[in-house]
């Protein structure tokens, strides 16, 4: 059973309730994580306060850095345990998930060196006068992470924080969560201080409202749905609550007719299909729509067609082409998404291989 991570410690929720985490390869129960509540939230908030206060504000931006570094060393030597856990977790092909963990290294490695880079300004005025600005901190940071890319927008939601000397409380998806809980255990492994990373699991309606409500909750950063992205836009203005939101979106690829689709050095097919297929389309920018030239719209329809009946499609383990969904609701909308293109009459180009 994994337990929430506050101040450096592994706690269970007071709400003495679980999660049952799902492999999305077999369906099967592998883990239990806490079904948390607004007590925690609260817990992970003091911790963070107390945190920020008697530790983290006291370390220069150089020792923030060092300190980041020290912990992306950490991840890429951790790099293929993070990437199994994220596999099983996430239904990710292996490849996928080492991808994932080279990318969380890379965003801490960037930050550490972003620490001491935050300059403030000098504004001319009046003669006699000098005026200047500076940054600081918000203070105590809350992070809603999503299931389908948690290292890499941990990396660079709560990486990008910390730099900026902030300490923060993270909200990871019920779905996909337990590879941020061995992250937040390796930072205190290489000196993070007790509180600058918390983590809380728990459902969105009941932990991510929570964090969102906390009037102790200095910044909110959101990955996610456009829905849930307004209503913490609405809960946070209410006390003025900065925020910073990632939504979802539609992404059109867009081919003229003067690229050369036989020219292999281009990659321009793999690069097509990739941007939808990757992490079983459950990205936030995937290429969804593909807008073609109309003279070479039927050659590269062709080409697309011949690609993806190539695809394989699997358990995560297997490390193919593509890997399942994240659960049996994102899988059932595919299905209905596939009806209505029947029911409509819209013509299939391609079917891939499920092993």
């Amino acid at each position: 059973m994994q337990l929430n991570y506050i101040a450096n410690t592994s706690i269970a929720s007071s709400s003495g309730k679980t999660i049952p985490v799902i492999d999305p390869s077999d369906g099967q129960v592998f883990e239990e994580i806490q079904r948390s509540n607004a007590d925690d939230i609260d817990t992970a908030v003091h911790a963070a306060r107390n945190g920020l206060e008697m530790a983290w504000s006291q370390l220069s931006a150089a020792e923030r850095g060092r300190l980041l570094m020290r912990l992306a060393a950490s991840v890429a030597q951790h790099a293929e345990e993070l990437a199994q856990i994220e596999m099983r977790d996430c239904g990710k092909p292996v490849k996928q998930a080492r991808a994932d963990a080279a990318a969380l290294v890379r965003y801490f490695e960037f930050y550490a060196g972003a620490c001491d880079k935050l300059h403030g300004d000098t504004i001319p005025y009046q003669n006699g006068y000098s005026v200047m600005t500076w940054r600081e901190p918000h203070g105590v940071t809350g992070h809603i992470i999503p299931w389908n890319y948690p290292m890499q927008i941990f990396g660079r939601s709560v990486g990008g924080a910390l730099a900026a000397g902030n300490v923060c409380v993270v909200k990871p998806a019920e779905d996909a969560c337990l590879s941020l809980i061995r992250v937040a255990q390796l930072a205190a492994e290489v000196g993070f201080p007790a509180g600058a990373i918390n983590i809380v699991t728990g459902f969105g309606h009941e932990v991510g409202d929570a964090l969102a409500r906390h009037p102790g909750i200095d910044h909110i950063s959101f990955t996610g749905s456009p829905s849930v992205g307004t209503l913490i836009q609405q809960v946070a203005a209410e006390r003025h609550c900065p925020v910073t939101l990632e939504l979802g979106g539609k992404s059109p690829q867009i081919v003229f007719a003067d690229a050369d689709l036989d020219d292999t050095t281009l990659n321009l097919i793999p690069t097509l299909i990739n941007a939808i297929v990757q992490n079983a389309g459950q990205t936030c920018s995937a290429g969804s729509r593909l807008l073609v030239e109309q003279s070479i719209y039927e050659p590269l329809l062709e080409r697309l067609g011949q690609a993806f009946e190539a695809l394989r499609v699997g358990p995560a383990a297997m490390d193919l082409d593509v890997g399942p969904l994240i659960r049996q609701s994102q899988q059932q909308r595919v299905w209905d998404f596939l009806s209505d293109a029947q029911v409509a009459n819209i013509p299939m180009v391609a079917q891939g291989q499920i092993v």
